[in-house]
């Protein structure tokens, strides 16, 4: 293994990991509890006039697969962009659609964009973005070089709180026709929401590694999202072992085209 891979997976937290465990912390002692004053009489009732809530925030009906099928690139960006079909509008600085390569034999798809990403208008461009690089620098490939980066939802959720069914339902035609347009030979799925959408069924991770799954006849590989890995930096070599398992599916798919 050279040195450049060496430190690239070094950067990835695939080194040896030594931690000491920290003593729990002694219990403190318990304040006495306050007294219980008995409530207040309630006031005397006095007739009010019932309150008719504000109508909700109008959205957009999600756009059918069918409207959405037949645009090119430009207008797709463009209806992503103006886009109110659900809530997450209401709060995000600017849609996020996708960037890379738009031949590219390479999707991976993440879950939605981030605060550095909303003000960006970019997917994975903080610590999140910074550990994916580094991941898709350990098989040999690089942003933007037959690789196209997206998310399930492409506004971002408030508190980057994971997408709710129904954004990931009003999000999801765009990231269809996305596919459409790049026709990759390989999906890479980065964390369960982006599993779930891709194949249309309840997914967890642990039990979806090392199996290859199918959307509109590309193979689906499932993998963890970079986000928490860097909350759990001990599956950081599962999810190399997820991007070697993807790229031997890559390479058979390569030979079996070539023969």
């Amino acid at each position: 293994m050279s040195a450049r891979r060496d430190a690239i997976l070094r950067e990835m937290g695939l080194g040896p990991v030594w931690r000491l465990r920290e003593p729990a912390p002694a219990d403190a002692a318990e304040a006495p509890p306050a007294p219980i004053e008995p409530p207040a009489p309630p006031p005397p009732r006095a007739h009010v006039a019932p309150v008719v809530p504000p109508p909700a925030a109008a959205h957009d009906t999600p756009a059918p697969v069918s409207e959405v099928a037949g645009l090119d690139w430009a207008a797709l960006t463009e209806r992503i962009l103006a886009c109110r079909a659900c809530a997450l509008c209401e709060q995000r600085k600017q849609a996020v659609p996708g960037v890379g390569d738009r031949q590219a034999d390479w999707l991976f798809v993440g879950e939605g964009p981030g605060a550095e990403e909303d003000a960006r208008g970019e997917p994975f461009v903080g610590k999140a973005g910074k550990l994916l690089d580094a991941m898709l620098a350990a098989i040999g490939l690089r942003r933007g070089e037959g690789v196209y980066i997206a998310n399930t939802v492409k506004c971002r959720p408030p508190a980057n709180r994971t997408p709710e069914a129904g954004e990931l339902a009003a999000c999801f035609p765009f990231l269809a026709r996305q596919i459409e347009l790049i026709q990759p030979r390989l999906i890479v799925a980065l964390g369960r929401p982006a599993a779930q959408s891709l194949l249309n069924t309840d997914i967890r991770i642990a039990s979806a590694r090392g199996r290859c799954f199918d959307y509109a006849g590309i193979p689906v590989v499932v993998t963890y999202h970079p986000a928490y890995l860097l909350r759990n930096p001990l599956d950081k070599a599962k999810a190399w072992e997820d991007l070697c398992f993807a790229r031997r599916r890559m390479q058979q798919l390569i030979d079996g085209e070539s023969q």
